[in-house]
C-alpha cells in the first residue's frame, strides 16, 4: 500500500511542472486548464521534461551544455527504470512514461533533437525532417498516448496527425524566432534559406508547407477524445493565429522582430474555442 507521504510527494513533483508550465507559457498553460482534469498533470509532465532539456541547450552557456544534456538522459532513463527520481520535473515525467507506456524510441527522438542543438548549424531536407520529428512531432505523439489512455487502435488513428500538428507548431515557432535564432545563436533550420536575403518568395514557400501541416492536423483534432479535444484545439487556434499574423508581416520584418499575440486576444481566442466545443461546432 503506497504511504501518505509518497503520494504528497508525487502531488508536489506535479506542482512543480504545473509551475514550469505557467512561467514558460502562458498560451501552453490556457490550453491545458481547458482539457478534462484527469489530463492536466500528465500533460504538465511532458511540458516540464521538454521544457528543461530545450533550456540546456538554449541557455546555459556559462556551463558545459554537452555534460548537463548527457546528465539529463541517464537521469531519465533511471528515473523511468526506477520509478523514482529526486529531480521533480523526471520524477513527474517518468510517472506518465511508465503510466502511459511512452515509448522509449520517441524519448530518444526528442534528446537526439536536443543534442542536434549543440552542434548543428545549418540543416539540409533530411536533418531538418529529422530535428523538426524529435523536437516537436514526438511530443504531441507523447501526449496523445496520455489523451488515448491505452487505446492503440485510437493512436495510431490519430498518429499522423498528431505529428502534422507538432510540425506545424514547431515551424510557426522558427520563423517567430528568427531573431534569436539566427541573429543571437547563428541557427538555420529551414533548408537551403539565408537569413541575410530573406525573400517573401521563400517565405511564401514556407508558409504553404506549414499551411498543409495545419490543414491535416486539423482532422485529427475533430476525433480526438471529448476531455482532450478543446485544449488541443485552442492551441492549434493559437498557432494559427499567430501564422497568420506572420503572413501578414514582410520577410524583412520577421528577421528584425519576434511576432507575439498579445495576452488579452489569447483570452479572446480562449473564449471563442469554448463557445464552438461547447456547441459541437468542432
Amino acid at each position: 500500500m503506497r504511504s501518505v507521504a509518497l503520494n504528497l510527494y508525487e502531488q508536489t513533483t506535479f506542482e512543480c511542472s504545473r509551475l514550469i508550465t505557467r512561467h514558460y507559457s502562458t498560451s501552453f498553460t490556457l490550453g491545458i486548464k481547458t482539457l478534462h482534469r484527469r489530463f492536466h498533470f500528465p500533460i504538465y509532465a511532458i511540458y516540464g521534461f521538454v521544457r528543461y532539456a530545450d533550456e540546456i541547450v538554449d541557455t546555459f552557456h556559462e556551463y558545459d551544455k554537452q555534460a548537463l544534456l548527457e546528465k539529463f538522459k541517464d537521469d531519465t532513463y533511471k528515473a523511468i527504470h526506477d520509478g523514482i527520481s529526486l529531480n521533480p520535473v523526471l520524477h513527474s515525467f517518468q510517472k506518465v512514461a511508465n503510466e502511459y507506456k511512452i515509448e522509449h524510441a520517441l524519448i530518444d527522438a526528442f534528446l537526439k533533437s536536443m543534442e542536434m542543438d549543440l552542434y548543428k548549424q545549418e540543416y539540409n531536407e533530411q536533418g531538418y525532417s529529422e530535428y523538426i520529428y524529435g523536437s516537436a512531432e514526438v511530443v504531441g505523439l507523447m501526449c496523445l498516448n496520455v489523451f488515448c489512455e491505452g487505446n492503440k487502435q485510437r493512436y495510431e488513428e490519430l498518429k499522423e496527425p498528431a505529428r502534422k500538428l507538432g510540425a506545424a507548431f514547431q515551424k510557426v515557432n522558427f520563423l517567430r524566432d528568427i531573431q534569436s535564432d539566427f541573429v543571437d545563436r547563428g541557427r538555420t533550420y529551414f533548408p537551403g534559406i539565408d537569413f541575410n536575403n530573406f525573400t517573401r518568395k521563400e517565405k511564401c514557400k514556407i508558409e504553404e508547407n506549414i499551411s498543409k501541416d495545419f490543414d491535416d492536423a486539423y482532422q485529427g483534432i475533430i476525433k480526438l477524445p471529448k476531455g482532450a479535444k478543446m485544449g488541443v484545439y485552442l492551441a492549434y487556434v493559437y498557432y494559427l493565429k499567430l501564422f497568420k499574423k506572420i503572413q501578414g508581416c514582410p520577410a524583412s520584418d520577421i528577421v528584425k522582430q519576434r511576432i507575439r499575440i498579445p495576452d488579452s486576444k489569447k483570452f479572446t481566442l480562449l473564449v471563442q474555442s469554448y463557445v464552438k466545443h461547447r456547441f459541437n461546432f468542432i
